[in-house]
């Protein structure tokens, strides 16, 4: 009778082996897989042929890796420099303009002006044309293009002194489009921003298209001028009023959200890809962004960070870039058993893609095999038990 259980219970430990492609699976397995392929490329024992260095995080490492710098601020020549922009006249900007004259009589005030309100004519509004001219009647083609208002007054004024009395003109802009900025990106109403003589700044054209829609530590500012273009971090224009340039009609202001973000695996609270949001983030603070350590599962003494530093970075940390010939894959460990851990890890700043795996406890990794290990002998001891009850 013992041997016939031990009979079924191999049956259950065995044949399920040679039956696993008549399992339910959402598709090929990897044994499948490489049995149909043409062709295989296979890193020696698995590997993913990657050399690294480990490093444990303590006093000496802090203050070495610490956090990059993103861009600050980089400008082409010539494009951080100048006032705030002469308001001149260009293709499209309409205006109106005004004829006065001293006395009745006159070109364009007729002798009965007592009648009127006013010894003035305003001429019908206009749009400055391709070629830059308006018209003005007796006048002729008058050219504004590139022109200020006052300087087109004059010349108006100019023309008509010989046929009109003591003639003053003023020339008003009624709608402009020349003068104008493009807002574009991460801001909650992209537009064009008219600019006024007053001069507006890069802060300022901003705020007039509805602000940022992103965080302000992960924005940057692109200004596009002639060809040329300036690239800022937002905050560095909050803090540092000189980079807060002035706009100029024609430029392009393009508003980046560059999104900071870290990924988390293993036995922590969270997986997956996070943010980090407005501020800064230290390694204490993204574990607990990522739902801290699990106590069934997780090894204190293995919280590790994968990240790519510099050369520089590299040498002040005592490793030795040159075989790596270029950034250098390095794995920062954590060692929150001891109770200065804690302490170095909200010390430890995070860089933007990091890769946070919280590594399991050998113990945890032992219960799985006993939980695996207890489910596949129970079919057969409760066989086994089965029979001895019915008396076989």
């Amino acid at each position: 009778m013992q041997r016939k259980a031990w009979g079924i219970a191999f049956a259950v430990l065995v044949v399920p082996l040679f039956g696993c492609s008549a399992l339910p699976g959402s598709g090929p397995d990897m044994q499948a897989v490489a049995a149909q392929t043409r062709q295989q490329i296979r890193s020696p024992a698995g590997a993913a042929g990657i050399e690294y260095a480990l490093v444990d995080i303590d006093a000496r490492v802090l203050g070495v890796a610490a956090p990059v710098t993103p861009l600050a601020f980089v400008a082409a020549p010539g494009v951080a420099r100048g006032g705030p922009p002469t308001p001149v006249l260009g293709v499209g900007d309409v205006v109106r303009v005004s004829v006065f004259e001293s006395q009745a009589g006159g070109l364009f005030i007729p002798a009965e002006a007592g009648a009127r309100p006013g010894n003035f004519i305003n001429l019908p509004a206009q749009t400055i044309d391709r070629d830059g001219a308006i018209g003005v009647p007796y006048a002729g083609k008058v050219r504004a293009l590139g022109r200020t208002a006052e300087a087109v007054q004059s010349d108006i004024a100019a023309r008509l002194a010989d046929r009109a009395i003591e003639p003053q003109v003023v020339v008003s802009i009624e709608k402009t489009r020349s003068m104008q900025a493009s807002v574009l990106g991460a801001v909650h109403q992209p537009q064009k921003v008219e600019l006024s003589p007053a001069g507006e700044r890069l802060l300022d054209v901003v705020s007039a298209a509805g602000g940022l829609s992103g965080p302000e530590r992960e924005t940057t500012i692109t200004l596009q001028r002639r060809g040329r273009s300036l690239v800022t971090r937002y905050d560095m224009l909050t803090a540092d009023p000189s980079k807060n340039i002035y706009v100029l009609p024609g430029d392009t202001v393009l508003v980046n959200r560059n999104r900071r973000t870290f990924l988390a695996f293993g036995a922590a609270g969270q997986n997956g890809r996070i943010d980090f949001g407005e501020t800064d983030l230290t390694l204490g603070e993204a574990l607990a962004k990522a739902g801290g350590l699990l106590d069934a599962r997780a090894e204190p003494r293995a919280v590790l960070l994968y990240r790519r530093i510099d050369a520089g970075t590299a040498r002040r940390l005592g490793l030795d870039p040159a075989r790596f010939g270029g950034d250098m894959p390095v794995i920062f460990r954590s060692d929150l058993r001891d109770p200065a851990g804690f302490f170095a890890a909200q010390s430890f700043a995070m860089q933007d893609k990091d890769i946070l795996y919280v590594s399991n406890a050998p113990t945890a990794e032992l219960a799985k095999f006993l939980t695996l290990l207890r489910g596949v002998t129970a079919p057969a001891r409760d066989i086994a038990d089965t029979r001895r009850w019915i008396g076989d």
